[in-house]
């Protein structure tokens, strides 16, 4: 399974069969972590951890994870200047995880009460848990899980034409531009109760992305979006780079700047 397929067939699992991860997934999950890349340049911490689901393990309030017994937990300073850093570098994880077969959830709160925090160990200085995520082989779906995807609308996503612009915000991007694959594939992007926060609009050979502040986790939702461009600019062998803007262009007042992207 290439990234593409990843990213299209990829969706949050929530029921596990009770498994722990095998040895040879374990290696590769720890080979992704120590090969993620990170543009924005945040200081976040990946932790794979195995919990004892007979010794009263006690997930908080997400109880609505079934059978799990991995989580990766990541820890970040707790600032908007590292949200897109964890959500780039954890989705990364997340996609290879799906390649292997392995079924994810983010889950972002406060983990201060629960054995997330209380087994993980000391964090470096500045940060803290942020995003946990169980890890494993999927079990089949609960009556819980389809209504909660249901609910929230998880398979649905926004069309292309009103995310993504040329040259101003009211003119909608032809689906066959230079951009186009990439964006469609940050377009499938999970995100904090679908709300799918990012914009994009591109001027000449440049993509200026922005973003729509919905919750404190739209930062990160805007990272994993990006992941998914990047690592299909990567995929198709484009080279490009992210970089701030001096004079974006102007847009809506509901919209904030968030970076830009330009393909060499």
């Amino acid at each position: 399974m290439n990234i593409i397929e990843a990213i299209r067939e990829r969706r949050s699992v929530r029921s596990y069969n009770g498994q722990p991860l095998s040895r040879a997934a374990t290696v590769e999950i720890e080979k992704a972590i120590a090969e993620t890349t990170d543009p924005f340049g945040g200081a976040i911490t990946v932790r794979l951890g195995e919990f004892d689901l007979s010794d009263g393990f006690r997930p908080g309030t997400y109880g609505v994870i079934k059978g799990a017994t991995t989580y990766f937990m990541i820890a970040a300073a707790d600032t908007a200047a590292t949200d897109l850093s964890i959500g780039f570098v954890f989705e990364q994880i997340v996609l290879r995880a799906w390649q292997l077969g392995l079924g994810t959830c983010w889950i972002g709160g406060t983990f201060r009460n629960t054995d997330f925090n209380r087994l993980s160990g000391s964090w470096p200085e500045g940060q803290k848990l942020r995003i946990v995520s169980p890890v494993g082989i999927a079990d089949r779906l609960t009556v819980r899980e389809k209504i909660m995807r249901a609910a929230v609308g998880g398979d649905r996503r926004k069309p292309f034409e009103k995310l993504f612009f040329e040259g101003d915000f009211s003119t909608p991007l032809p689906a066959d531009n230079r951009y186009g694959q990439s964006l469609e594939m940050l377009r499938l992007a999970p995100s904090s109760t679908n709300s799918q926060p990012w914009r994009a609009l591109v001027s000449d050979a440049t993509v200026h992305f922005y973003y729509t502040p919905k919750s404190r986790l739209s930062l990160i939702d805007c990272g994993i979006g990006l992941c998914h461009f990047y690592e299909t600019e990567r995929f198709y062998s484009h080279e490009g780079c992210f970089f701030t803007a001096d004079n974006p262009p102007a847009a809506t007042t509901s919209l904030k700047y968030l970076l830009s992207y330009h393909r060499q």
